[in-house]
């Protein structure tokens, strides 16, 4: 748990207990049950896991955000409004918005569930069993979540108006690999956009996981396509090498995992979360012989990828999020073997396996990725 957050609200915490789904609400003849929590965010946001049932319909899951009510008017507008922005997403790689319903006073946004881990959770068991994804398991996230934020930044309006639409907390926490493999890109809370006008000025709120930003966003300047292309250079380099690229575990920020003696009581779940001074004066510090010192060793093509999206200056980076994913998806054809959702959740998949050996020692959010009963003999071999 992230510093500052809170545990599940008394309400929700009421409703999970019982083990069984709960009566949530009714929205156009549809009726949702809640079955389990699945994230408690700092800011008071509660995911959770709920049934979908419609009459002689088979049931489905979705997941729901329930939100605190804002108590300005200007405030609860642009929260509709950034609900409303979210509903013009459509597109394979990112988590559909479905509805938007006040329940008990506050706004519950019912979504896409995506049914597999975060990259915050493969990132901590890759962390916890010492080892890193394989190059083509980043490239193919990279080039899904590249042409994601490509559809995003080109979205117009009704009139053919660009509503220059910019995610602004591209991290590991908000890219997820459902159960087939697919990637999904989710969370546009924290989204720019010229429709919504939410900008704020960095010394009162900085939407989103600052360990991510891009410079020109820590120093408040203006947001472009080129900001999240930053951010995606970021988890790439943490995905291919298992540390963040500015080494933000050693300045204060830490992963969700912990490793404990068998005794001891677990310890709550913390995520990477910088104060914003920090990691600004972080960032101001580095330069491309940083990015060449982290990636050694790697491709050559892809290499240059990185380098390219984590120029210091937005003009010097990939000018759209289009060709960034055409350069990974190029770099991924040439790998030696084909690479696409089959690979990726095999890839995860094995991860999973081994890491359930450990899962008594292994604080993890989503710790309903490790199958309900598997003993250690049980655990599908390596090839």
């Amino acid at each position: 748990m992230s510093d500052g957050e809170k545990p599940t609200d008394k309400r929700t915490k009421d409703m999970l207990e019982g083990g069984r789904p709960q009566f949530l609400f009714v929205l156009d003849e549809t009726r949702y049950e809640l079955i389990r929590e699945l994230e408690c965010r700092g800011n008071g946001e509660v995911l959770v896991l709920a049934r979908r049932s419609v009459q002689r319909a088979p049931a489905g899951s979705v997941a729901i955000r329930s939100l605190r009510s804002p108590s300005q008017f200007m405030n609860r507008q642009r929260l509709v409004d950034q609900v409303r922005l979210a509903f013009l997403l459509h597109h394979p790689a990112i988590a559909q918005v479905h509805h938007l319903k006040i329940h008990q006073g506050e706004p519950h946004v019912i979504m896409e569930y995506v049914d597999g881990p975060s990259l915050d959770t493969v990132l901590n068991l890759v962390t916890m069993l010492e080892r890193t994804v394989s190059p083509s398991f980043a490239l193919y996230i990279g080039a899904e979540v590249a042409d994601a934020l490509h559809h995003a930044h080109t979205l117009r309006d009704d009139q053919g108006l660009p509503l220059g639409i910019i995610h602004r907390d591209v991290s590991p926490r908000n890219i997820c690999l459902e159960a087939h493999g697919a990637v999904k890109l989710t969370h546009f809370g924290a989204a720019y956009s010229l429709m919504v006008g939410r900008e704020e000025t960095p010394h009162l709120l900085l939407k989103g996981d600052v360990a991510y930003a891009s410079p020109e966003y820590l120093n408040g300047q203006n947001l472009a396509p080129s900001s999240d292309v930053f951010s995606l250079g970021l988890v790439l380099v943490e995905l291919l090498t298992g540390r963040h690229l500015l080494n933000v575990e050693d300045a204060g920020g830490a992963r969700s995992l912990f490793l404990r003696p068998d005794d001891q009581e677990p310890r709550p779940e913390e995520s990477p979360s910088l104060p914003f001074a920090l990691m600004r004066t972080l960032i101001r510090r580095y330069g491309p012989e940083d990015v060449e010192q982290a990636v050694r060793g790697l491709p050559e093509a892809l290499k240059a990828i990185i380098h390219k999206a984590l120029m210091r200056d937005p003009a010097q980076r990939y000018p759209t999020a289009a060709e960034m994913s055409q350069a990974l998806y190029t770099c991924l054809a040439d790998m030696p073997q084909p690479y696409g959702r089959k690979e990726a959740r095999e890839e995860v998949s094995r991860l999973i396996a081994d890491a359930s050996a450990h899962r008594d020692r292994l604080e993890l959010l989503q710790q309903e990725i490790f199958p309900e009963v598997m003993e250690e003999h049980e655990l599908p071999s390596r090839p």
